[in-house]
């Protein structure tokens, strides 16, 4: 029986890293917003939540059919009459309550180890709402139920149609001992959470001036500026504007900033913005702009679309492709070097904000600040 829960958890694990990508980007983006940084406990955290997540979901669904035309269950698919599991536990078991030395026996019974199971499935979600998102008992309560009912929902559907018929049982009981499980959880997370950073603490001693904008947020600035710019740029071309990428990137990389203060809607999403270097010119100027991202559109990315257009050219002579080939080549190693370099050198700017004196910095949220209740109270 053991091993019937150590398949899903197994899948589980394997499966993680792949969910836990594309996790990384909306995390990335609401740390961002709400807090200006991204702190370890809150990571950490909130990642050890979605493992917890997909283990308890994994453990509910699987093992799967061999077939999506399943045949109905032979005893219906609701059990819904409440502490049915006693009546199991009584009929099956090989205790005796006369004799203590049988006692041990109930601890390889189904009946016992699934009830055992149920209530220990919602235990860590109890612990996740009281420690992380500090919420009331009432709410904790409510919200173990809910989970409870997305489980049981989810086998009583098939999950959602996928399959033809419930292949397990919408047991009422389940319910019960998920929402034990969970308030369980959460008088646990009373005692593990006075010795444990409090969250909403975390923010009250950050140095925000040691704070430098990493490659990683500028990183995600970059894609969704990216996308955006591509969008614009296949709109100007729909429309047959001349020209339409040196179009796009002057409107939204120069024009668009200069009026915004230094902020793209990238930018926007993730807390930065560009600025001047010089002391007595800090809000940046539209000459720095069009060195900034003339530089780096016009010159870096201009020309790897010439020469990546050039090279697919149906009548170009062999050596001309070659040589444009070459070129592409250094020009992007040369880049990736240098972005490299600059990577590891904590400090250092990329040469097109040296050349255009200008530099990102964090737009730093209001952080609510704890009331004077909740900083001198123990952490409950």
């Amino acid at each position: 029986m053991y091993q019937s829960y150590l398949f899903p958890i197994a899948y589980a694990f394997i499966a993680f890293p792949f969910v836990a990508a594309l996790f990384t980007l909306p995390f990335l983006i609401v740390q961002y917003r709400k807090y200006g940084y991204i702190h370890k406990v809150r990571a950490i955290t909130l990642y050890l939540l979605l493992l917890y997540l997909m283990n308890a979901f994994f453990l509910v669904i699987l093992p799967l059919p061999s077939s999506r035309h399943n045949p109905a269950l032979a005893n219906g698919d609701l059990q819904l009459l409440p502490l049915q599991f006693v009546y199991d536990f009584l009929k099956e078991t090989s205790v005796s309550f006369a004799h203590p030395s049988t006692y041990w026996h109930m601890f390889v019974e189904r009946a016992f180890l699934q009830v055992i199971f149920n209530i220990l499935l919602t235990i860590p979600f109890g612990m996740f709402l009281r420690y992380y998102f500090r919420v009331r008992w009432v709410n904790g309560l409510i919200l173990s139920f809910l989970l409870s009912l997305f489980f049981e929902t989810t086998q009583l559907t098939g999950i959602y149609g996928i399959y033809d018929h419930a292949y397990r049982i919408f047991d009422v009981d389940d319910l019960l001992c998920n929402t034990l499980g969970g308030m369980l959880g959460f008088m646990i997370a009373e005692w593990i959470a006075k010795r444990l950073p409090r969250i909403e603490h975390l923010d009250l001693h950050i140095d925000r001036s040691s704070k430098r904008v990493s490659y990683t947020r500028r990183a995600v600035a970059f894609m969704i500026d990216l996308f955006i710019w591509y969008t614009l740029m296949i709109l100007l071309t729909l429309n047959d504007v001349p020209v339409p990428f040196w179009i796009s990137s002057s409107i939204y990389y120069i024009l668009i900033p200069y009026w915004t203060h230094g902020i793209t809607v990238g930018k926007w999403i993730v807390r930065i913005y560009v600025s001047s270097t010089h002391p007595d010119h800090s809000r940046v100027s539209l000459l720095a702009l069009t060195i900034r991202y003339g530089l780096l559109y016009w010159v870096f990315l201009g020309l790897n679309n010439i020469l990546s257009d050039t090279i697919v050219l149906p009548d170009i002579h062999t050596f001309w492709r070659a040589l444009c080939s070459l070129l592409l080549f250094v020009i992007d190693i040369s880049f990736l070097m240098h972005l490299m370099s600059c990577f590891f050198r904590k400090g250092s700017l990329l040469f097109y904000e040296k050349l255009s004196h200008t530099k990102q910095h964090i737009q730093w949220p209001e952080l609510e600040q704890p009331s004077a209740d909740t900083q001198n109270k123990p952490n409950s």
